[in-house]
């Protein structure tokens, strides 16, 4: 890695962001969609509950357990999901395909309910998103590694996360939003140099 940059030459001879490393699933989730944005309802859903699902785990460990939470989440269709039972809880808690933790899966549940309200409220998630797109004349010229290290959260993630949870939402942390504002492509946090930043249109 050129450590000073946060960049990792792959077998390809492209520069990437460090933190995918050599990890081929880690590599395409980097080039494919992470900071690329995301306008469908139901995979901005997902992202949200994976990413609360993550806390006090790391982000790979979540993507390769990703098909085993779309097959016990029914897609993570958030109409679906308002549905569950104590039935349904028991069973995903059952399931070792993915995080077995009670208040995360509950709260998979109680966010279902809340997104429907949010939806016939704003039209869309993807509309109610873009009141916290942040102004790209607050945004860094240029990504750096020391730069990103510096931010784990934003004034827009942290009232990202207020918003909902006045909705009551919860596994919505500040620290959560902000991550899932990245991978969404709310913001292109991709480091100068590496290929995909160009391909984010993203601030």
């Amino acid at each position: 890695m050129k450590q000073s940059e946060g960049l990792m030459t792959g077998a390809d001879g492209l520069e990437r962001c460090w933190w995918c490393g050599n990890d081929p699933l880690y590599i395409k989730y980097h080039d494919t969609e992470w900071g690329r944005e995301q306008t469908d309802d139901i995979r901005l859903f997902e992202k949200l509950c994976l990413e609360g699902f993550q806390a006090g785990l790391s982000w790979i460990t979540i993507l390769r357990k990703r098909e085993n939470f779309r097959a016990a989440f029914d897609g993570f269709d958030f109409y679906k999901i308002a549905a569950y039972s104590e039935k349904d809880v028991e069973r995903l808690m059952e399931n070792a395909g993915i995080v077995r933790h009670r208040g995360k899966i509950e709260s998979v549940i109680n966010n279902a309910k809340y997104m429907i309200k949010l939806v016939e409220e704003h039209g869309s998630f993807y509309n109610f998103l873009q009141e916290f797109k942040p102004d790209k004349e607050k945004r860094p010229k240029i990504v750096t590694y020391e730069s990103l290290a510096q931010i784990s959260s934003s004034p827009e993630s942290i009232e990202l996360s207020k918003a909902l949870k006045r909705r009551g939402f919860y596994f919505v942390g500040s620290t959560t939003a902000y991550a899932f504002m990245q991978a969404m492509g709310m913001v292109n946090d991709h480091l100068e140099g590496c290929f995909a930043r160009k391909d984010c249109k993203t601030c």
